[in-house]
């Protein structure tokens, strides 16, 4: 017996078909890309499950017009546009499912943010290089010691600094997450602002583009890579951007002028930069970045791992985890997550 199942997403056909790939032998999955309320509502009429990846609104209507339906799963972990009430009065189960890959990309910004505001890779290449260009060394001890002696400046600090994020959603949500108790002032744009509540809860205050642009001594990009977002980072961004901001980087590669963006830490109108995609992937052997980078510049470049690494020996995701509910659902075991 196979369960009909169907899984909304807004993703392209290469994750679609990572997800489908995991999927367990004994479910009917129809996905559906960013579907209209009457389209979800018609696939809805004979399904027992429903994945929601990301985000989607589900509301009553949705939820009464599915009469066979068990069990909504959310994939992420905001679920203020999914009607509670209207579940819980249905008899219709509500899990949410933190993304451990959406959380690991999050660690890897505040890596990046970290690693360019304390210029990592010049001081480290001092601290390596062991030079006697900088004078006698002598055993420390209390009252003995060396600070900073090559003379460094510009090594910096992320608290009381505005940090902006755009393309704000999960990865952005676990990223905020992180920042609370770091003394930072979170500004965030997406296209379709969040609740208030929720802006409370992650300690985020809502901003224009152009004003996350100009205030943000930290831009964050998330940006997904559409037609709107193809090189909106440029020049003309960065000629916004204040004087001495850093960009750290783990949206889309092709969102972001990286011709410009060299010339921008180049010139010292940008501070620094760490990027974890590109253009072009692999990395082009002339990507003006690298240039930089071995210049001397502050820009920290790693390979698209900011997801993590597979403990296998494979290029596709293990994605099963999206359906362990459905699986704890039809073996009576109880579901993680839960909120209705």
């Amino acid at each position: 017996m196979k369960y009909k199942v169907i899984f909304t997403t807004d993703r392209g056909e290469w994750h679609q078909q990572t997800a489908l790939k995991s999927a367990p032998a004994n479910l009917d999955i129809s996905i559906l890309r960013v579907p209209d309320k009457e389209t979800l509502v018609n696939a809805l009429q004979d399904a027992e499950f429903l994945i929601s990846e990301r985000f989607g609104i589900i509301d009553n209507e949705i939820i009464h017009n599915a009469p066979k339906l068990r069990l909504i799963q959310r994939l992420g972990s905001l679920v203020h546009d999914i009607d509670l009430t209207a579940a819980a009065q249905a008899g219709v189960a509500v899990c949410y499912k933190p993304i451990s890959g959406v959380i690991r990309v999050a660690e890897h910004l505040v890596m990046q943010m970290l690693a360019v505001s304390k210029k990592l890779r010049e001081v480290e290449a001092i601290a390596l290089a062991a030079s006697p260009e900088w004078g006698k060394s002598h055993r420390t001890d209390e009252d003995t010691f060396a600070y900073n002696w090559s003379g460094r400046t510009g090594v910096g600090q992320i608290w009381e600094r505005t940090v902006g994020i755009i393309g704000f959603g999960e990865i952005g949500v676990e990223f905020a997450r992180r920042m609370k108790g770091w003394g930072c002032n979170v500004l965030y744009n997406k296209r379709i602002r969040l609740p208030e509540q929720i802006e409370v809860n992650l300690g985020l205050t809502y901003v224009s583009q152009d004003e996350l642009f100009s205030r943000s001594d930290v831009l964050v990009n998330l940006l997904p890579f559409v037609p709107g977002t193809d090189m909106l980072l440029n020049a003309a961004i960065f000629e916004q951007m204040k004087a001495g901001s850093y960009l750290v980087s783990c949206g889309s590669g092709s969102t972001i002028d990286e011709a410009a963006l060299a010339d921008a830490v180049r010139t010292g109108k940008l501070a620094g930069a760490a990027l974890d995609t590109f253009e072009f992937e692999p990395i082009l052997t002339d990507n003006p970045l690298i240039a930089a980078a071995k210049d001397g510049f502050n820009i920290l470049l790693t390979p698209h791992t900011a997801a993590g690494t597979a403990e296998h020996d494979g290029s596709i995701p293990d994605r099963s985890g999206d359906y362990a509910n459905i699986n704890n659902y039809l073996a009576g075991r109880p579901l993680e997550y839960q909120i209705v």
